[in-house]
């Protein structure tokens, strides 16, 4: 059945998998063009009819909604299916079917890639924490190719897409993960009237709803606002919740003219209770710190053992303006300025090691709290321009794409006075204390980095088979860096008071600056098998500066610490090889690929407790994956990895004393699919298995040294009750598996994953 809309464009389907609507748009657009060429007719001889006109059928394709086509970035030139790299797209289809709503739920689509690692020592990693390819990809998050600092969770309502690039992408990005990026796409107007709204609820006390309006102001002109509200307690964990709204307004100006103005901003609110974890007690493999634990019963995971003052609260604001203009079909300018500030504040309960008051009486056993506080405010402006071109010489085809950027980015941390908090039951936590004097003590630490980069990339086709690519990218980067201390206290980071000088008042600890140049690189090659498939290889270079991708951000000065500024840049090299086939009529695009890189002068602890940089890692496997539909009313999402990482270097790092690279599942698959039925139904369902992961090694004594592999399936099914309305129910966890999400350095406290849950959404559009 095929409804004519009056609007240009059909919206897409609430279901995800044919919009009817597509097919009666198709029909309107036909029969307009078709008035208008016989108008002139009409007017020569009124003796032409209606009936004489002769008759239009109309073919359409259902559009592939699962399959990605091309990256949104301007410096990936050529379809994703002849990118010599391993690139997954999550398509915005993909995310509402499986109603994700974070980017970490987005990830699952992206096997190895997830929140493996949940802090070091008492204290919790935050936000997106994602490791990919066995290497923290935190900081290695961009929005529209602009890099992003802040240390949230990230919602999906204004993404149309998550792009994820596997391997190093210096050349892309300038410093980062030599494991990869993922680049958030933000939702932009155009020239269709639609409205699409959601309305959920679910176990756990779930409520969620968004609002995707896109109204045409003019014929080149449109304004687009996106909104969410979402509330829900975290599935099998007490206490804790997340709390959020967010409001994105945009508008957009010379839509489908040569020069074309975008406007954005987005606002984010969070207020949630934020999780520490759960005692790893009783777990598998867990052995005590004295015998008493050997025997011990496992913890209630749904344990809470913060306090009623943990908190954890954001705000996030960010400014874009995007000016693009074609010169003509070939060549493209855009320059892009945005600004952004992330504004955090946090306490966080932490625990570490079990204290049996009474050994017999396992009633008695308590937990040492600990306060995590963090106060900052994260700053980052940036412009940046890019041209594109085409340039044919002879048989040869160049596709180019140079730029040059600017970014200032700040980080102030204010410090606080830690409050002293109660120990807590171990088997019967009491949560209803609160935390008592602390706030800010004047203490603080600031750092501001300036970086100007300039890249150039090339890619070259030989005729219809052979094509080639590189690209280049140059950084400077300057960084000043300043803290200070409250002295006196207690702790491992203490702090002595100057003579005459009052306990808690701060005390300059670090001022440095650094500066230096990267200098990245990436090149390919293709060969064009047939019109489907091709083989290709790519080989790339990545670096980092001292302190991590975050360098500027955490520096701590030439003192025995990771951060020391006086390191050189980590490097890392990639080789990949692979194929990359379109098939079921082009609609599925599949990729095979055999990947390496090594990590050479990584930073690590040696034996005397000093830091040098005579680390080397080696992560190598098999990566395949499969995008698209099978059949047009079969769509399909999935991936496998196997890696085998491991540390070349004489200092183990893994608690069960091997060299490979901990929080890394060797073996890793993701699986989601979609089908239509008859009457407006459909199906659908997902699975995941995630290999057992090895926890580093530090004093800890009787932790876990590793966590369970484990099988997760998902389920769906959806109703089109009409071209406006449709209803969803998404099932999580359908078997109810009881497993280790992540688990912290020392293996005192990990994260259970979520157990069975259930969300039921109506999606409405127009």
């Amino acid at each position: 059945m095929a409804y004519i809309k009056h609007k240009k464009h059909a919206l897409p389907p609430s279901n995800g998998f044919e919009s009817s609507a597509f097919y009666g748009t198709a029909a309107a657009t036909l029969v307009a063009a078709s008035m208008t060429i016989s108008a002139p007719a009409q007017a020569q001889s009124e003796t032409v009819t209606q009936a004489s006109l002769p008759a239009v059928a109309v073919h359409a394709q259902a559009p592939d909604l699962y399959k990605p086509t091309q990256s949104a970035s301007p410096k990936f030139t050529q379809p994703l299916k002849d990118t010599t790299q391993t690139v997954t797209v999550i398509t915005k289809d993909v995310l509402r079917d499986q109603q994700a709503t974070t980017l970490t739920d987005a990830l699952k689509n992206v096997p190895g890639a997830g929140t493996f690692y949940a802090g070091e020592n008492g204290s919790t990693s935050m936000g997106d924490a994602i490791y990919m390819r066995g290497i923290d990809t935190s900081n290695s998050i961009y929005v529209d190719g602009i890099r992003d600092t802040a240390t949230v969770h990230r919602d999906m309502f204004n993404t149309e897409q998550v792009e994820v690039i596997q391997g190093p992408s210096g050349s892309d990005y300038g410093r980062g993960a030599p494991s990869g990026s993922i680049n958030l796409i933000t939702k932009q107007p155009t020239t269709d009237n639609t409205f699409d709204a959601s309305l959920s609820g679910g176990t756990s006390n779930y409520a969620r709803s968004t609002i995707d309006w896109n109204h045409v102001l003019t014929d080149t002109s449109a304004f687009r606002l996106n909104m969410v509200g979402h509330k829900a307690d975290v599935a099998g964990r007490d206490e804790a919740d997340n709390q959020r709204w967010g409001v994105a307004p945009s508008l957009a100006f010379g839509l489908h003219s040569p020069t074309t103005i975008y406007i954005d901003y987005m606002h984010v609110r969070q207020n949630n209770t934020p999780d520490g974890g759960v005692s790893t007690v009783g777990l598998p493999g867990y052995v005590g710190p004295s015998a008493v634990f050997n025997n011990a019963a496992k913890v209630d995971s749904h344990n809470f053992y913060g306090t009623a003052s943990d908190h954890d609260d954001s705000t996030q604001d960010m400014a874009t303006v995007r000016i693009e203009h074609k010169f003509n079909d070939s060549t493209t300018l855009r320059n892009t300025t945005r600004w952004e500030e992330t504004r955090q504040s946090y306490l966080l309960t932490s625990f570490m090691v079990p204290t049996a008051v009474s050994a017999l009486d396992p009633s008695t056993w308590t937990l040492a709290r600990s306060a995590n506080l963090y106060d900052a405010n994260n700053r980052i402006l940036t412009n940046q321009t890019n041209v594109t071109t085409k340039i044919n010489t002879g048989l040869v085809h160049h596709d180019i794409s140079a730029g040059f950027e600017l970014t200032r980015e700040e980080q102030t941390i204010y410090g606080h006075n830690a409050p002293t908090l109660p120990a807590v039951n171990l088997y019967n936590p009491n949560s209803d204390v609160f935390a008592s004097n602390y706030g800010r003590n004047g203490a603080d630490a600031n750092g501001v980095t300036k970086t100007v980069a300039a890249y150039l990339f090339d890619t070259i086709d030989f005729g219809s088979r052979f094509q080639i690519n590189g690209g280049v990218r140059w950084d400077y980067y300057d960084t000043d860096y300043t803290s200070s201390t409250a002295c006196g206290g207690t702790g491992r980071t203490v702090v002595a008071c100057p003579t005459g000088i009052a306990t808690n008042t701060p005390v300059q600890t670090v001022n440095t600056s650094t500066s230096g140049n990267l200098f990245n690189w990436k090149a390919g090659a293709l060969y064009r098998l047939t019109q489907n498939g091709n083989i290709y290889a790519n080989y790339a270079i990545s670096q980092q500066p001292p302190g991590g991708s975050n360098f500027a951000l955490a520096a701590s000065g030439s003192g025995n610490s990771t951060g020391r500024i006086d390191f050189a840049p980590q490097r890392a090299k990639t080789m990949e090889v692979g194929t990359k086939w379109e098939l079921f009529d082009k609609r599925l695009l599949t990729n095979a690929a055999l990947f390496r890189t090594d990590i050479e002068n990584d930073v690590e602890a040696q034996s005397d407790g000093t830091y040098a940089q005579s680390g080397k890692k080696r992560v190598q496997g098999v990566e395949l994956s499969a995008q698209g539909q099978i059949t047009p009313n079969w769509n399909v999402t999935a991936g496998y990895i196997y890696q085998n990482a491991k540390v070349d270097s004489a200092v183990t790092v893994t608690s069960d004393g091997s060299t490979a690279l901990n929080y890394t599942p060797r073996n890793a698959l993701s699986l989601w699919t979609t089908y239509k039925l008859p009457y407006g139904f459909s199906i659908g369902g997902g699975a995941r298995y995630v290999g057992g992961l090895t926890k580093g090694s530090d004093s800890a004594v009787g932790t876990p040294q590793h966590t369970d592999a484990y099988w997760v399936f998902d389920g769906l099914a959806t109703y089109r009750v009409n071209r406006h309305l449709s209803l969803q129910l998404n099932v999580y966890n359908v078997f109810n598996r009881s497993y280790v999400a992540s688990i912290n350095k020392s293996g005192y406290r990990y994260f259970p994953g979520a157990p069975r849950a259930a969300v039921v959404t109506a999606n409405i559009g127009f």
